[in-house]
């Protein structure tokens, strides 16, 4: 009985997270609300209190949200490959293609790096986070152990992780009619293995 129970309240929790990240792409961090998420989700503001402590708290927890799935997505993709070299073709093209595919979700994220903040007043993106992102580790992961395997050439990995990850981001920012996300991929692609080939 209390799995079920357990169970309703996490489904309502998504509910709720889903209503906000919709919320914060269509208006924007500062014009969202918590009635205007109720509104979306259709459900009471009491409900969205009994579940979350506040605004803030509903944030905190739709910014987790966002960063794991983004975080399963792309590493389920790298764990089916064998070699570095397709974790690391993989990681750029699951990124992109989960960027391209999700732009609600990372302007949603976006809303909340940029505009909330912690309780002590800090901006979230100048915020000190005890734990390096998970991407990141798995990206610099893939490039130390592909140059312990000889699959890569001598490179600083903590920088070509950053290039890439960096590259990745500004896809966000990509006009549509200009490049398209495989013309792009294919373009990051070809630089990166100029960088990471001896």
């Amino acid at each position: 009985m209390e799995n079920k129970q357990s169970l309703i309240a996490d489904a309502r929790r998504e509910q709720i997270i889903k209503a906000a990240i919709e919320a914060l792409a269509e208006i924007g961090y500062h014009n969202t609300s918590l009635s205007k998420i109720a509104n979306k989700a259709n459900i009471s503001t009491g409900l969205i209190s009994y579940h979350f402590s506040g605004k803030e708290d509903l944030m905190k927890n739709t910014l987790m949200y966002l960063v794991e799935q983004e975080r399963a997505f792309i590493k389920g993709k790298v764990e089916q490959k064998q070699t570095y070299m397709e974790k690391l073709m993989v990681f750029i093209e699951a990124s992109l293609a989960y960027l391209g595919t999700n732009r609600g979700y990372n302007t949603a994220l976006l809303e909340i790096v940029f505009n909330a903040r912690t309780p002590d007043n800090v901006p979230y993106y100048l915020a000190e986070i005890d734990d390096e992102d998970q991407l990141n580790v798995l990206m610099k992961e893939i490039l130390y152990k592909g140059q312990e395997s000889k699959e890569f050439g001598d490179f600083d990995p903590q920088v070509i992780a950053i290039v890439i990850r960096g590259a990745i981001s500004a896809s966000m920012s990509l006009p549509q009619n200009e490049l398209s996300l495989e013309d792009y991929s294919e373009k990051i692609i070809k630089s990166v293995l100029k960088m990471i080939k001896e």
